[in-house]
């Protein structure tokens, strides 16, 4: 009887035991250490791998794993190497974004999704809420005036009053030997992150001296027009009734821009054609593509990869080993740089590591340089742009350096 009562008290002794570790190690996982243990530190991310019109940030995953993958073969980070889980698919919608993210956190327990390259991407309100941290390309509002969401760019749609990025304006004013007496039109989609880069974007380049013939943003997002007529003729009258001497497209997708820009020359515009998205040698193997693109200048925010610097050397080198003969692509690079600053900011926060004290370095006086991408200052880079970026010229079917990454000071948003 003894005996029974006492083999009955050590199994609810040690159940009780096994129940306490269990949620200790689940508040652990919830908490502030939630992907990290004495060896790995987890992380995934949330991509628009697909989409109704066919625009896809797929490469990023390839980017941020080669940076993380040299991490780890360089002894990762304090003695722990990264385990990078690949990128969820959003589909280029908010729900399924916002879904992502819970997934990652609440189920995968991840520490911080890097990379985040997704245009909708609605999981924002999530993270900030749970203090999870986000790397990526900051392409909408969701990003700013956060205290988890970290661009590698900054904030692309500041408010008013704060700062706004000049350098596209001014690297395009220097390319084409001044902006005195020069007019640029701005082409948007009705997408509320195409809208706002179009009021952004025209300011950029007011501020370099240029004279803003117009901005249009009745372009349907959902899917290029059927007939781009209407907006060419906008376009070939804007300045006094003849052609603006540059045309921006703040539009997310190639089809809309090869549509645009082929419609533009069949009606004999001979000025500038300029966006943020055409660097990519995929649209160099459709001929159609590649005519309607040729001597457009695109304009990332990073070194291009014909650049000789030798932090695009090392990158090219990292891509070649986990994905050999890939092509470079401007997704896959927000994905790289993105990754970059994550391990920087992991660097710095040192060996003992949790989500708090993490996001408490990169929001304290955080600063990195790097000729790849310029730089980044956080938390002024919560409300604002980091102000960096290079211009790259389609001529003869390649592309070409037209101006090396260069930082320039920001100006307050009208």
């Amino acid at each position: 009887m003894v005996r029974r009562k006492s083999a009955a008290f050590v199994v609810a002794v040690l159940a009780a035991a096994g129940c306490a570790a269990q949620q200790q190690g689940s508040q652990q996982g919830q908490g502030a250490t939630a992907g990290v243990t004495d060896t790995t530190i987890r992380v995934g991310g949330v991509l628009t791998k697909t989409s109704a019109s066919g625009y896809s940030t797929k490469d990023a995953e390839i980017g941020a794993k080669a940076r993380f993958e040299r991490a780890n073969a360089e002894g990762g980070v304090h003695g722990r190497k990264i385990e990078f889980l690949g990128a969820e698919d959003d589909g280029q919608d908010a729900a399924k974004g916002d879904a992502a993210a819970k997934k990652l956190v609440q189920k995968d327990q991840v520490f911080a999704l890097v990379p985040v390259h997704a245009p909708n991407f609605g999981g924002a309100a999530f993270l900030e809420q749970q203090g999870v941290p986000w790397f990526g390309w900051a392409t909408g509002p969701q990003w700013c005036g956060t205290k988890t969401g970290f661009g590698y760019n900054g904030c692309l749609a500041p408010k008013q009053g704060a700062g706004s990025q000049t350098w596209w304006g001014r690297q395009m004013a220097d390319l084409l030997g001044g902006a005195e007496g020069k007019s640029v039109y701005v082409q948007t989609s009705d997408s509320s992150g195409s809208k706002y880069g179009g009021t952004t974007i025209s300011q950029s380049f007011t501020a370099a001296g240029f004279e803003l013939a117009g901005v249009n943003s009745g372009l349907p997002a959902a899917a290029p027009p059927p007939d781009w007529l209407p907006y060419v003729n906008k376009i070939m009258t804007s300045d006094d009734g003849g052609p603006p001497d540059v045309v921006v497209s703040v539009i997310a997708g190639t089809k809309f821009n090869v549509g645009l820009y082929a419609a533009l020359k069949r009606a004999g515009y001979r000025g500038v054609l300029t966006d943020a998205t055409s660097y990519d040698v995929a649209i160099l193997k459709d001929p159609a593509s590649a005519q309607a693109l040729e001597g457009v200048i695109a304009a990332p925010m990073f070194e291009p990869f014909e650049s000789t610097a030798p932090e695009i050397a090392k990158l090219k080198a990292d891509v070649e080993k986990v994905a050999p003969g890939t092509q470079l692509t401007q997704h896959l690079a927000i994905g790289y740089w993105a990754a970059d600053i994550f391990l920087d900011m992991l660097n710095k926060t040192g060996k003992e590591l949790t989500r708090q004290k993490f996001l408490t370095t990169g929001n304290g006086s955080y600063l990195y340089e790097n000729p790849g991408f310029g730089r980044i200052q956080y938390p002024k880079d919560h409300s604002e742009p980091n102000g960096c970026g290079a211009l790259v010229k389609l001529e003869g079917g390649a592309f070409q350096v037209a101006k090396s990454m260069k930082c320039f000071d920001n100006v307050p948003l009208k």
